[in-house]
């Protein structure tokens, strides 16, 4: 696994970390095989990991409580979030800061979030939704300072809303924000407009989520996939979306290198660009996390493939099934 800094706070993390949403908030929950891909990802290298106080009600937390335990010995980096207190994912335009995240909720929010960690200081905190019109509210900005000031959190970050990678740009600039969050991949290039120049300038860590475009980058969807009851990936792959992310991916099948998968190209990619300070892509199980921490070794795409890439660009807007 290579390492890279982690913004201004200096961290070595490894380049691929562990997005934990699906072990909590996905079907096909099997805890046993989780530990295993887990232990392997840490004797990998991989040294981030990302859940969230919402992932699972905390089981996600515990889940890694578990994996911190385990190996007591090792610098693991450990980021959470804190979320919105009306529970509506993503935020909304006119939406209240008081509403979502009041001082009270931030704190309480951290500190439930330590318990579950079993841990009395946190690496990162980020809110989980986040409205730019917020930037300058000093409700927010004393609440992370108290928390940073009495050691129970070393950094803070926004996690961006599903394809609004500027809704954050105004808070970055306060100086507060050590790290942000946002869906980058192969598709989804526009935080390489204006967020990525923002964050090298200020020394913000980019922490790209959904590399594989909620699976469908991996290249195993077609038209007629569909997920057990309760999945929520049934309610983000609605037909439209299906049918035309299906389409997106084969358009792609041809620039596959000879031993390549799709999958590992597209993590490639994420990797190719040096703003990334590490990309967290869910893995259940250690194929996937084999398969994944590879993809570091292997290095960046070439030049030459990664300009065709980026004429698969698909600029979207949020909908009401985006999430």
């Amino acid at each position: 696994m290579n390492n890279r800094t982690f913004g201004r706070l200096g961290w070595q993390v490894g380049e691929v970390g562990y997005g934990m949403w699906g072990l909590a908030g996905w079907t096909g929950r099997d805890d046993d095989r989780t530990r295993e891909a887990l232990q392997l990802a840490v004797d990998l290298g991989c040294n981030f990991f990302d859940t969230a106080l919402a992932y699972g009600d905390g089981i996600s937390e515990g889940i890694l409580a578990e994996l911190l335990r385990a190996n007591a010995g090792k610098k693991l980096i450990t980021a959470s979030k804190i979320p919105p207190k009306n529970r509506v994912w993503p935020s909304r335009r006119g939406f209240a800061l008081g509403d979502v995240f009041p001082p009270e909720h931030i704190r309480q929010s951290v500190e439930t979030s330590l318990k579950n960690l079993g841990q009395s200081s946190m690496d990162l905190i980020q809110f989980h939704v986040w409205e730019d019109a917020w930037a300058e509210d000093v409700t927010w900005q004393r609440a992370v300072d108290d928390l940073r000031s009495q050691g129970l959190i070393r950094g803070v970050g926004v996690s961006v809303n599903r394809w609004e990678p500027t809704n954050v740009v105004r808070t970055l600039k306060t100086g507060l924000i050590d790290a942000v969050q946002v869906i980058y991949n192969v598709f989804d290039q526009a935080p390489q407009d204006e967020l990525f120049p923002l964050c090298r300038e200020l020394g913000v860590a980019v922490i790209a989520r959904v590399p594989f475009d909620e699976g469908t980058l991996t290249g195993t969807l077609t038209y007629d996939s569909r997920w057990p009851e309760g999945d929520w990936r049934n309610t983000y792959f609605v037909p439209g979306n299906l049918r035309a992310s299906v389409d997106r991916a084969e358009a792609l099948r041809p620039l596959i290198p000879p031993g390549q998968t799709m999958a590992e190209m597209a993590l490639r990619f994420v990797l190719s660009n040096r703003d990334v300070a590490t990309v967290i892509p869910g893995m259940r199980n250690p194929v996937n996390v084999r398969a994944n921490c590879a993809a570091s070794n292997a290095g960046a795409l070439p030049a030459e493939l990664l300009e065709r890439l980026r004429g698969h660009r698909w600029d979207r807007s949020p909908t009401e099934w985006s999430q």
